[in-house]
């Protein structure tokens, strides 16, 4: 009943993640959710993201920053980064998803999308049968509606955890 909220991956940060790995399983493009998947809500780029994209950029990787925020706070971001952005994307409609990759010359099937949050991120990369790996969240404290939006998503996220783990026969 949940998958269409299924990620394809559940990690605990981007920073550590094998981006070299997935490069030699044919994937060649990132999109990057911002707000609490690359730093916490709000915050500017740390050293430690201006790193992973240019190490991003060293493996050969195009990258999109994707957010439904405004233009003033992804623009920012996106100049520190050094990375093509869409702003007020509109996630989970497709039409973001769908000018991200064109943007990076990019198909679903070389395309990985990173984010934090199960209905926009992973519900519309799924829809693009995007390849989508949950980060969990940077900070805890966040804007009272993603606060609703998270108490939505535990049950969820049990549920692929469940299945997760029966599926390597660990339940």
């Amino acid at each position: 009943m949940f998958e269409l909220f299924y990620p394809d991956q559940l990690i605990d940060s981007v920073y550590g993640f094998d981006f070299a790995g997935m490069k030699t399983q044919g994937y060649r493009a990132v999109v990057f959710d911002i707000d609490n998947t690359l730093v916490p809500h709000g915050a500017p780029a740390t050293d430690e993201a201006v790193r992973l994209f240019e190490q991003l950029r060293s493996l050969g990787f195009a990258t999109c920053l994707m957010s439904n925020n405004k233009e003033l706070r992804v623009k920012s971001f996106a100049k520190q980064v050094a990375s093509p952005y869409l702003y007020k994307a509109g996630k989970p409609l497709k039409r973001g998803y769908l000018k991200a990759m064109e943007i990076m010359g990019a198909t679903a099937k070389d395309t990985l999308f990173v984010g934090d949050q199960l209905f926009t991120d992973v519900w519309g990369a799924k829809r693009c049968e995007i390849y989508c790996i949950l980060s969990k969240p940077i900070d805890p404290r966040e804007e009272i509606q993603i606060v609703l939006k998270r108490r939505l998503e535990k049950p969820v996220l049990r549920e692929y955890e469940r299945r997760t783990l029966k599926d390597k026969g660990k339940f």
